[in-house]
C-alpha cells in the first residue's frame, strides 16, 4: 500500500476520533451520560479538506430496577 494512503487512513482515523470526542463533550454538557445512534457525515470542502462530523442522540441512561418495560405489546 502507497505510504500516502497510510497518511490518509491515519488522518481521516484522528479525525473521527477528534469528531466524537467532541460529540462525547457536548452530550456531558448537556448532562447527558450516553450518546445513541451515532452517526458520521463527511464534507469534501474544496480539493484538499475534508470536514467530518458526528451527530447522535444525548441520552440519560439509568439502572435497570425490575419495573421497567422495554417493550410491551398488547
Amino acid at each position: 500500500m502507497p505510504a500516502g494512503i497510510n497518511e490518509y487512513t491515519e488522518m481521516a482515523h484522528q479525525a473521527r476520533q477528534q469528531a466524537l470526542d467532541r460529540l462525547a463533550d457536548h452530550a456531558k454538557g448537556m448532562g447527558a451520560n450516553a450518546v445513541i445512534s451515532v452517526m458520521f457525515d463527511s464534507t469534501e470542502i474544496g480539493t484538499t479538506m475534508d470536514e467530518i462530523i458526528a451527530f447522535g442522540t444525548a441520552v440519560v441512561i439509568s439502572p435497570v430496577d425490575g419495573t421497567q418495560e422495554f417493550v410491551r405489546l398488547s
